[in-house]
């Protein structure tokens, strides 16, 4: 019988640490979309990044810039903290 106790604490366990990892990345991609798209608010369209060529010019607006940044940084994120929950569930203990 405790055998059947520890492995039903453990899975109670690991799905509140699954609940928990869920509701990490959701803060972390809603806070990037969030913070991307007050960055394209405030940047203005027209400044940004000129790249010459002979035949062409192109134009980089610094608010896609931002925006491109946010959204990468919020993915980022969410692939460190799935990363750190597959080490845990590895048996490699972080250390506080």
């Amino acid at each position: 019988m405790p055998a059947a106790r520890n492995f039903e604490t453990m899975a109670q366990t690991l799905f509140a640490l699954t609940l928990r990892l869920a509701f990490r990345i959701a803060i972390v991609w809603a806070g990037g979309f969030i913070f991307a798209v007050a960055v394209r608010a405030v940047l203005p369209e027209k400044l940004g990044l000129t790249f010459t060529s002979p035949r062409s010019t192109i134009t980089l607006p610094y608010s896609q810039i931002g925006f491109w940044v946010c959204l990468l940084a919020a993915l980022t994120v969410s692939g460190m903290i799935v990363v750190r929950s597959m080490l845990v569930d590895l048996g490699w203990l972080p250390h506080r």
